[in-house]
């Protein structure tokens, strides 16, 4: 088979050098395979598809100053590529791009965020829904700065972490930092010295930590399980109701979850964020999801089942109860009497 014949395989090219081997392979494809191209498929024991393959990703890879490979490396990269992820990342790349045209074009009202799915839903393997507004709930979709005002005197770090930053921002494993100061990290690859440290911190008062939190100071909290980040403006208060404000604590600029708002043929409706759901025994299940979380595609589908359930009142028959066909078939879910009601009955 046809190649270009570059006898070291170990020798990895100049930016020029690379240059010249996919000009000189492409050149050899249309003289001496035109006929393969459109239908060729790359195979690592195929030369020159792999001469072509290493130029080409060397020229990429210069361009964002990742480090070149000889053609022997890249060999052994390309025939361990899994065409299943490549693929999808193709997909995701063709939806950026449409989305990027459609800001170069000024086309605002028609951005659209797309899930790829593993499985299709209604016979649709892509499901474009419109961009979200940011929620209020939010603090990393919003910009309004967090304030906690707290007694910097008489409060532990202990009740900060479990009443504002675990509770409230839903951070599961945070890293507090006052300046350039590390006061608290949480994780499994702690030393323990470390943890004996900051075990100690946890019962301090603010005030008194290694980098005191006094009125003004602010607190970097990150989860980089969730990569999660934001900034606490502490604000001191020597008392608090104890009816009102029974944590000794109030964070401003973030609220509990809120209704989404989607829209559904020009019309904004609002949906409940999360909602109960009880079975035939009268369990109930709760499917909130914490504040700060994204959100995931099952919140869209529900959404959009429990808006077509409310448009569509023919799909109730007329003894009051909606029979609505699931996705997997393998059961019925009935909704009693009114649709709009959260309790439903599964049949297998």
């Amino acid at each position: 088979m046809v190649s270009l014949g570059l006898r070291n395989s170990q020798e990895t090219w100049s930016l020029a050098d690379n240059s010249r081997v996919f000009l000189e392979a492409l050149k050899l494809f249309f003289e001496k395979r035109e006929k393969e191209i459109g239908s060729l498929i790359f195979d690592k024991d195929d030369q020159l598809a792999v001469e072509f393959v290493t130029a080409a990703a060397n020229i990429r890879a210069s361009s964002f100053g990742i480090p070149l490979h000889s053609l022997f490396e890249a060999k052994g990269v390309a025939g361990n590529i899994v065409h299943a992820v490549a693929t999808t990342n193709a997909i995701i790349a063709g939806l950026i791009v449409i989305e990027a045209i459609k800001v170069l074009k000024g086309d605002h009202q028609d951005y659209r965020m797309t899930y790829c799915l593993e499985h299709p839903s209604r016979k649709m393997l892509l499901m474009p829904v419109e961009p979200f507004e940011p929620s209020k709930s939010c603090y990393v979709c919003s910009e309004t700065p967090l304030v906690l005002e707290v007694n910097t005197k008489t409060t532990k770090l202990r009740e900060v972490i479990e009443k504002v930053i675990k509770s409230k921002l839903g951070m599961n494993l945070p890293l507090i930092m006052v300046g350039a100061t590390l006061v608290f990290e949480d994780g499994e690859d702690l030393e323990e010295d470390e943890i004996a440290n900051y075990a100690l911190n946890l019962e301090k008062v603010l005030a008194e930590l290694p980098a005191p939190v006094l009125n003004g100071t602010t607190l970097t909290v990150e989860d980089f399980h969730q990569e999660l980040k934001c900034s606490i403006n502490i604000k001191h208060r020597d008392e608090f109701d104890e009816e009102k404000e029974p944590d000794g604590m109030v964070l401003a600029g973030w609220s509990g979850p809120v209704d989404k708002q989607i829209t559904s043929n020009g019309e904004n409706r609002s949906v409940p964020s999360s909602s109960n759901t009880e079975d035939v025994d009268g369990t109930a299940e709760d499917i909130s999801v914490k504040p700060g979380m994204k959100r995931k595609l099952n919140e869209i589908l529900e959404a959009k089942e429990n808006l077509d359930a409310l448009e569509n009142p023919s799909d109730v028959d007329s003894s009051g109860t909606q029979v609505v066909e699931d996705d997997d078939n393998d059961d019925l879910v009935m909704f009693d009497e009114d649709p709009r009601q959260d309790k439903k009955m599964r049949l297998q």
